[in-house]
């Protein structure tokens, strides 16, 4: 039986986006179930509903039979073991410690650009006004996939070149840069256009534009 992954609304919920895309992207086959966000956000209904897939009550959430795994970067790594065919990590160690290290950097890290740019599909493109803070967190990701691009570039149009979990982690960082107007590199910006072409996110772009629900923490100008 395949496994089923747990999510928020697809419209806002960045941290499910990354399994979610890793899985559709790598071939994975999966169920899915949407726990829409509580209004307000974070109410205790709706944690109490999500805790009978994980004891956080959040999403992302995988379960697997009788083996429940929470947080993103987790749920990555149990479906890299138990898919290695799927090689969401590099086969090459120095480029699988390159590839972990960036995700890691994501999963930790950025907070400045998280809390001031939130996820949002819907939203029409268009410039905000960046703080020094998220300014920094977009020089630091445009270095990081300018990087990646030159030291792999030939071997795909990817982070590492074919899509790996790292492509994965970023992806909500490409909706950001794209629906907040967030200049980059020319580098980058071929990046974005990669991912944004995924089949994966197509789907999950049409999915989040018929959703009904609106958190307004993450409706900014």
């Amino acid at each position: 039986m395949a496994p089923t992954l747990v999510i928020g609304n697809k419209n806002y919920s960045s941290w499910s986006f990354r399994p979610w895309i890793a899985m559709k992207a790598a071939g994975i086959p999966f169920t899915e179930e949407l726990v829409p966000f509580g209004q307000p956000l974070g109410n205790p209904e709706w944690k109490a509903k999500l805790r009978r897939y994980t004891p956080a009550g959040r999403v992302p959430a995988l379960v697997d039979g009788d083996v429940q795994i929470w947080e993103s970067i987790a749920i990555i790594e149990y479906l890299a073991e138990k898919h290695p065919k799927a090689a969401l990590w590099p086969a090459e160690p120095r480029a699988r410690a390159h590839a972990r290290s960036i995700a890691a950097e994501m999963h930790a890290g950025f907070s400045a650009l998280r809390n001031h740019c939130p996820m949002n599909m819907r939203r029409t493109p268009k410039k905000r006004a960046l703080t020094p803070a998220v300014e920094a967190d977009v020089r630091r990701i445009d270095e990081i996939w300018t990087d990646c691009r030159a030291r792999f570039g030939p071997d795909g149009p990817f982070l590492l070149g074919p899509f790996t979990a790292a492509d994965a982690m970023y992806a909500p960082v490409v909706a950001r840069f794209h629906v907040y107007g967030i200049e980059v590199s020319a580098t980058a910006g071929s990046y974005m256009q990669t991912v944004m072409a995924l089949p994966a996110w197509a789907e999950w772009k049409a999915a989040a534009l018929t959703e009904p629900w609106i958190v307004a923490e993450d409706e900014v100008d």
